[in-house]
């Protein structure tokens, strides 16, 4: 029995990557958009393409990163077909969705080419992947046919870029008095920004300079800060959505 239970969880790990944050940054934008256009039958394969899309990409950059291709074979050919399976239909349905592929070309890019470099966790990589996961705030609503709604992605898009900053001075950058500064300096600007799109998004994220000014420095582990950003991402989640 636990010679069972161990084997599954070797398998779990070597198909689902240990990057815990990353399913926030991948659903958040997802429900901002599902909110503001409403539901559609073609979300939950929309849905299942991004999440798996997400996967492949992984071990695609793994395998890139590390010149190891056959070492994730077994993943990048289960991920592939899968993505393109459920993606297929959605953009057979809604062609218009081929017009952020250039994109995401180019994103996709800037992070093959921090794999290749092994710097995959420089700022500038980390940015490219938050825009690439709230282009899912308007590729939502396109599926939706209501039309790109750019509120809710940029308020999704202020989040996630001052959450790079923010997550960096509580573990790989703790105690970067530069990259504190960085942190809540963004913030400030992010409050006023999210403050023309009304009082809601500017008390969140007067709530997210708090966090921002006083958290770090604070003896808080990794699974702690991911709570905080929890209940952080409900709270955007509910300023992205016109009352």
């Amino acid at each position: 029995m636990v010679t069972t239970v161990t084997a599954r969880r070797r398998t779990v790990r070597r198909f689902v990557p240990p990057q815990h944050g990353a399913w926030a940054m991948l659903l958040l934008p997802y429900l901002a958009g599902l909110l503001v256009s409403g539901p559609r039958r073609l979300d939950l394969p929309l849905l299942g393409a991004w999440l798996a899309g997400y996967l492949l990409s992984y071990y695609v950059f793994q395998a890139v990163k590390t010149r190891r291709f056959t070492r994730f074979r077994a993943q990048i050919q289960l991920y592939g077909p899968i993505t393109v399976a459920l993606a297929f239909p959605v953009v057979m349905a809604v062609p218009e969705l081929l017009w952020f592929a250039p994109a995401y070309a180019v994103l996709l890019a800037v992070n093959a080419w921090f794999a290749w470099r092994r710097s995959e966790r420089a700022l500038l990589n980390d940015l490219a992947s938050v825009v690439q996961s709230c282009l899912m705030v308007p590729i939502v609503a396109v599926v939706a046919g209501t039309g790109p709604r750019w509120e809710p992605f940029l308020i999704v898009l202020l989040y996630l870029t001052g959450t790079v900053l923010y997550v960096k001075t509580m573990i790989r950058e703790r105690g970067s008095v530069p990259y504190r500064r960085a942190s809540v300096l963004y913030h400030l600007a992010a409050v006023a920004a999210a403050a023309t799109a009304g009082v809601l998004p500017a008390l969140v994220f007067a709530l997210l300079l708090v966090r921002a000014w006083a958290l770090p420095g604070r003896p808080l582990t990794p699974k702690r800060v991911g709570f905080v950003e929890i209940g952080a991402s409900i709270l955007v989640l509910a300023a992205a959505v016109p009352g």
